[in-house]
């Protein structure tokens, strides 16, 4: 009896037409058979959010070896659809990106991107979130087959954890220094909203904007150190939010 080939669920935040998932369809498609549901449209900053009420799914393409699935849903909705009305047997992995755009340091905790590796990870299926840190449409992905093609080799012959996923980071640099395993770093947004005049007069708007600051940038052991010195960053995210810390160290009702 041959045996089954390995079942790759892939999705993502930016949309299944985007550029970031498809050339990751492509960097990973000979390591079995893939299914992609991917957002029809784009879902970035989602985080963790699903949907409570109408879904719709449609079957944008299918060929050996690959089927892909547009879903009206957020990106942790693609995941939940795949898993619970496509498939018929658990995924052996479940991918997410290429994001276009870094998902370091705080910006993990928004990402749809890193929601769909969580959910992935919720499930027991060893999980991955990949990012390049290049926003524009057209980015090449290129640089990061290597270890696009490790990781999911290595994952699939050695899982992870259970209830951990993989956030990984890849810079745009033409001094490519090599990989950190990373923590994330500690830093917020500043001026995130932006009071603007609607251009026909009426109520004022607000867009949502900002920057990012580090708040410990000559940590080097972080992910945003790792990017901003030509380094891949490699992050394990746990599902279990418990600060274990913490729990061992607050007397609250002592």
């Amino acid at each position: 009896m041959e045996k089954q080939r390995p079942l790759i669920l892939i999705a993502n935040d930016d949309g299944y037409q985007a550029k970031g998932i498809r050339s990751l369809i492509e960097m990973v498609r000979d390591f079995g058979d893939v299914l992609v549901c991917a957002p029809d449209g784009p879902r970035s900053g989602y985080s963790r959010a699903f949907t409570t009420m109408v879904l719709f799914n449609k079957l944008i393409s299918s060929e050996p070896g690959l089927d892909i699935y547009g879903c009206s849903g957020t990106p942790v909705d693609c995941v939940k659809m795949a898993y619970h009305q496509i498939v018929n047997r658990t995924p052996d992995l479940v991918l997410s990106g290429i994001n276009h755009g870094d998902n370091a340091s705080t910006n993990a905790q928004y990402s749809g991107t890193v929601g769909v590796a969580i959910e992935g990870a919720m499930k027991g299926i060893p999980s991955i979130a990949f990012s390049l840190c290049d926003y524009s449409e057209d980015a090449d992905f290129t640089p990061m087959t290597e270890v696009v093609r490790h990781l999911v080799g290595k994952v699939l012959s050695e899982g992870l954890p259970h209830y951990t996923c993989l956030n990984v980071n890849f810079p745009v640099t033409d001094d490519y220094k090599g990989i950190r395993m990373c923590r994330m770093a500690h830093g917020q947004w500043h001026k995130e909203v932006e009071k603007r005049e609607h251009p026909r007069g009426g109520l004022d708007y607000y867009w949502m904007t900002g920057y990012y600051q580090s708040d410990e940038p000559e940590a080097e052991d972080t992910d945003a150190w790792a990017l901003a010195h030509g380094y891949c960053a490699i992050t394990p995210l746990t599902v279990d939010l418990t600060d274990h810390k913490a729990l061992h160290e607050l007397k609250l009702f002592e």
